[in-house]
């Protein structure tokens, strides 16, 4: 079969479009041949040898796929060969077919198309994860979600409507914007004037709680723009810069920093992520939360989608097909 192969930690350039060994069923996995395969900004770090896993290579990077069951193996009961599923993983997913352990796969709804089944697991299920769990986000709480046009700031402006929420959305563009709006935001803004921005929409009180995928200044800026007893989510670092906290802010507003390591909860915590998986499959289903696709591409242009990634010009979920 055909999948991007990382020979070597480098540019995303040497990225290859190669042949790969087809992947077996053992006892207790699914193959699942690929209808969609999403693409997320950590996959871009992970090839780069820039993210905190570092699997030996070489290895076929990203962590979503959806298709059809191609086979199964021993033990395996949930699943037959034909249905349509989603799984997710640490690697092995920008290839024709992926194996995958039966209680990472899910059965997608009727008429679900697999994109959208691809943007649920890292993109909403980090956003969820942050949003229900670190930040516990009550029932008219103001949230504030950074980066609010990529695929977790769409996902966190949903989710945070879905919780009842008051959502602020912060992105760089007009046209960013208008999609934030789009999604469910109550207000957006830009990042020049975030600070003033922020106090005059909450009344001088701060926000209840933060979603920050960028770091940099902007990391900065919201430190002093928390509310008491606020929770500043620690998300990610698109900016390139890793901000220090100038830790009296925390002692004199009285909020907490609070990290955010998606990858981590899903394997300490399996039956929680799944309790979230069913949760965000329900919303999906009732219309509370609609993933964007912005652009379907085939897999061998895999090295120029995430280009566009970590360039931080997506708007959405960005999909590989085979």
């Amino acid at each position: 079969m055909k999948a991007i192969v990382a020979r070597d930690y480098g540019p995303l350039e040497n990225l290859e479009y190669a042949d790969w060994p087809e992947p077996q069923a053992g006892a207790g996995e699914v193959v699942i041949e690929a209808e969609a395969i999403g693409v997320n900004y950590p996959d871009g770090l992970l090839v780069q040898g820039l993210y905190q896993m570092k699997p030996e290579v070489p290895f076929v990077p990203g962590m979503e796929m959806a298709g059809k069951v191609a086979a199964v193996g021993d033990g395996v009961k949930a699943f037959k060969v034909g249905d349509r599923v989603a799984a997710m993983g640490a690697l092995g997913a920008y290839a024709e077919k992926m194996s995958a352990p039966e209680n990472t796969v899910m059965k997608l709804p009727d008429g679900m198309p697999a994109a959208d089944a691809c943007a649920l697991m890292c993109g909403y299920g980090t956003s969820h994860h942050a949003l229900k769990q670190r930040a516990a986000l009550k029932a008219s709480e103001t949230l504030c979600v950074l980066g609010a046009s990529g695929l977790t700031g769409l996902a966190a402006v949903q989710i945070g409507k879905a919780m009842g929420a008051r959502v602020i959305a912060v992105a760089s563009s007009e046209d960013k914007r208008r999609h934030a709006l789009g999604a469910g935001a109550d207000e957006a803004i830009g990042y020049d004037n975030m600070r003033e921005d922020l106090k005059s929409l909450t009344g001088g009180k701060g926000v209840d709680v933060a979603f920050d995928p960028v770091g940099g200044d902007s990391f900065d800026t919201l430190a002093r723009s928390m509310g008491w007893g606020g929770r500043l989510l620690v998300v990610g670092f698109a900016s390139g810069t890793i901000p220090k906290l100038p830790v009296n802010l925390t002692l004199v507003k009285g909020f907490s920093v609070v990290g955010v390591f998606w990858g981590a909860f899903t394997a300490r915590e399996p039956a929680v992520y799944a309790d979230n998986m069913r949760e965000l499959l329900g919303w999906y289903v009732s219309g509370k939360v609609k993933p964007l696709i912005e652009s379907r591409h085939k897999l061998a242009d895999a090295a120029g989608v995430l280009k566009g990634v970590l360039g931080r010009g997506a708007i959405g979920k960005l999909i590989l097909e085979p």
